[in-house]
Parts: structure tokens; C-alpha cells; sequence
């Protein structure tokens, strides 16, 4: 926790070109955070969330739809296409980059925001759909056979069965695959050409010595992320007692 707590004191750090050094408490680069570098620091944390929320978009539709196809469906080449799915998570990330780099170049496509985002999307299709699989797996086929003895269509089942009980899974394949979107910089160093992200600015930076208003956009962003892990906390225990007191 201690470099968590380093990043969070020196965000209010009275620092120069360098936050290296203790200068003074000031709120300046809290109310100020977009002035250094004319927006450097923000402009590569806006290209990080516009990254991480594409890519976690698509990967999430497309990995819901082939975890319900691996687990619901029996075709040809199941257990090779399985296996291929898995094999992003354990090749390190530097051979993922480093492949992907030579497959653009090769393809003469230009390195920028697409090749940054379509390499996002390729490691993290693997995480939703380990994710949305295990909660497919787990869904009682009862349910939707009632639907369909009620006279429901295949889109009625699918709309109001079972996605709703899919949404819990999916919403946490989403989450995980922004978090590792947002937080990637081995893939994204070889892939993104001139563009810069949140991740590749403070490496940029760390010789030189990290502004202050990186740190106060990583405080925002633990901070965020403390409140909504606090909230659905608070929220899913106070849905449990009234359950409890209901039953």
C-alpha cells in the first residue's frame, strides 16, 4: 500500500517540472489538473478511457456470444477453439505485443488508435469469455424451458430469461476487461505509434520525474474505484437483509 498512499500524498504536491521532492501542500494541481504540458497528462488519460471503453464494448459482445456457443452448442473444432481462447492469457504480454506488431506491419496498417484498440480487444475477448462461461454454465436449463412452454420466442427467452441472469457475469467481464484496457502498457507501447496513453505517459515521464497531475488522475481513478466497490457492498447487504426479513 505504501507506493498507493506515495501516489495519493503527492498528488498535492507544490512541485515544478519535477514531483520528486516534498515542496509544499497546495490544491492547486487538484483544480488545475489539465494545465501541465498543455494537456498532455489528460489528453492520454482521455485516450486511455476511449480506448478501454471500445474495446471493452466490443470484447464483451463478442465473448458473451462465443461463451453461450462453447457451452449451449456442439460444432466442429469446440475444444481447439476453446484452447485458442485461453492461449492469449498465458502468452506473455510482450510476445502478444510484439506479434501484433509484426502482423500490422506486415498488413501495412498504420500504428494509431484503431491497431491500439484491436489489440485491446484480442487479449481481452479472452477474459470475458472465461468469465461469461462459468455463469452460463451455471444457469438452470428449467428456466428457459418454462419460457418456452409458456409460449415465449427465442428472443423473448433470451431477452427477459436469460440475459437478466447472464447480466451479473457480464457486467464483471466488462469490468475486468476495461480495468486490464485502462492499466495495459506492454501491448500498447508496441502497438500505438504516436498515440499516447495514461500508462505510456507515466512511463514517458518517470525519467524525469511523474507531475503531480498524474498523480491526482491515479488518486481519482483509486478513489472512483474504492466508492464503487464501497457502494456495491452497501448495496448488496442491504438487499440481503431485506430479503432476509421478507423470508
Amino acid at each position: 500500500m505504501i507506493p498507493i498512499g506515495y501516489t495519493f500524498v503527492y498528488s498535492f504536491n507544490d512541485s515544478l517540472k519535477s514531483n520528486i521532492t516534498w515542496r509544499g501542500f497546495t490544491f492547486d494541481k487538484w483544480l488545475n489538473v489539465c494545465n501541465v504540458q498543455n494537456g498532455a497528462v489528460c489528453q492520454a488519460f482521455g485516450n486511455s478511457l476511449f480506448i478501454g471503453a471500445v474495446a471493452t464494448v466490443i470484447a464483451t459482445a463478442l465473448g458473451t456470444m462465443i461463451a453461450i456457443a462453447i457451452v449451449r452448442y456442439r460444432f466442429k473444432f469446440r475444444s481447439q477453439t476453446s484452447l485458442l481462447l485461453f492461449l492469449p492469457m498465458a502468452t506473455p504480454e510482450v510476445v502478444l505485443g510484439a506479434g501484433l506488431a509484426a502482423q500490422f506491419l506486415s498488413l501495412g496498417v498504420p500504428k494509431d488508435m484503431l491497431t491500439i484498440i484491436l489489440a485491446h480487444t484480442m487479449f481481452c475477448i479472452s477474459f470475458v469469455v472465461v468469465t461469461v462461461k462459468a455463469r452460463v454454465a451455471s444457469l438452470d436449463p428449467a428456466l428457459e424451458e418454462a419460457g418456452r412452454d409458456l409460449y415465449g420466442s427465442a428472443w423473448q427467452v433470451f431477452a427477459r430469461i436469460t440475459f437478466p441472469l447472464l447480466l451479473p457475469g457480464i457486467l464483471a467481464a466488462a469490468l475486468l476487461s476495461f480495468a486490464l484496457s485502462f492499466d495495459d502498457f506492454i501491448i500498447t507501447n508496441f502497438n500505438s505509434g504516436a498515440v499516447t496513453t495514461f500508462p505510456k505517459y507515466i512511463y514517458i515521464s518517470a525519467a524525469r520525474g511523474i507531475p503531480a497531475e498524474a498523480n491526482v488522475l491515479a488518486s481519482a481513478v483509486f478513489i472512483l474505484a474504492l466508492v464503487v466497490v464501497v457502494t456495491v457492498q452497501v448495496s448488496g447487504a442491504a438487499k440481503a437483509r431485506r430479503l432476509a426479513k421478507l423470508s
